[in-house]
């Protein structure tokens, strides 16, 4: 009955999904053309009347050292293709289409089924409740690795097409493999997001108030973890909140990343956050009275 339920969940986004990992790919795609303007035009005709490093304090300082915290920090090096490309995985748009499609599926899980009346004649059917979250969790497994290698399709597609796969300059050269290990770092963050969502989504009745709150607590922790880069006072609170472990730049810039202690740690609090997530969710869900339908 699991198996069944998961082939219905699957089947019911498949439309958004589809549409959700041509928007990454296109925008992945999209950003190695932007890297190619700026990295094949812009920045070696500026660099003719003002030195690359004097460019960078004009341009990071006041205002500007948004722009640059946004990019990933002062170790990006936008003289090089691949620092570049980089920037496409921490961009806000990107981090917006990942969470609006992980706390979109989880809000209408279980709030959105009891919102609609359905849960009941769900339940009614010969499944525990607990198979419902089991089947929610592997249409999870199933669908955030298609949205990472949409992510990283339209990255090699974006640099084949520019050639940047065989450029002659070694700073110009990208090999989309070390995009992969960062993929990982894109997985957990779904999952981190989807696993909270779906237990406020088990304790929720209405999925337009689920979803809200849902919204509204990762708006304020990508703001908080903003703030915490830009102002030293707010820095503690930045391991408060999941943008604070989503870091893959480091993964992919550096090929010793397995080394680096910092990285599992930070891939590990995501594993961690969405896995307490689902458990809360089943307890939660378990444990509750199911109003009837209004």
């Amino acid at each position: 009955m699991t198996f069944i339920l998961f082939r219905k969940l699957l089947r019911d986004v498949r439309i958004g999904l589809i549409v959700v990992a041509l928007l990454l790919a296109a925008f992945q795609c999209l950003w190695a053309r932007v890297t190619s303007t700026l990295s094949g035009r812009i920045l070696p005709l500026v660099g003719e009347h003002l030195p690359i490093p004097a460019l960078r304090e004009i341009v990071f300082q006041g205002p500007g050292k948004i722009i640059q915290t946004l990019m990933g920090g002062e170790s990006i090096d936008l003289t090089r293709t691949l620092h570049t490309l980089t920037i496409g995985y921490v961009h806000p748009l990107t981090i917006a289409i990942l969470c609006v499609w992980a706390v979109g599926r989880a809000a209408g899980a279980i709030a959105g089924e009891i919102d609609r009346g359905t849960m009941e004649l769900l339940l009614a059917q010969p499944i525990r409740r607990s198979q419902v979250l089991l089947a929610h969790g592997l249409v999870d497994l199933a669908t955030i690795p298609v949205l990472c290698l949409s992510m990283w399709a339209g990255t090699w597609v974006g640099a084949w097409l520019l050639g940047f796969l065989d450029a002659a300059s070694p700073d110009q050269r990208v090999d989309p493999w070390c995009f992969a290990p960062g993929l990982v770092n894109v997985a957990l963050l779904l999952f981190a997001v989807s696993g909270f969502t779906m237990w406020i989504s088990a304790a929720g009745r209405f999925r337009g108030r689920v979803l809200g709150l849902a919204v509204l607590l990762f708006l304020v922790q990508f703001l908080i973890n903003v703030i915490g880069q830009l102002w030293d006072a707010a820095e503690i609170c930045r391991p408060l909140t999941v943008f604070y472990y989503y870091q893959p730049q480091p993964i992919i810039l550096d090929p010793h990343w397995a080394q680096q202690r910092d990285v599992w740690l930070h891939l590990g609090v995501l594993a961690g956050v969405g896995s307490v997530g689902y458990v809360l969710a089943w307890w939660t869900f378990c444990k509750r009275d199911l109003p009837a339908p209004l």
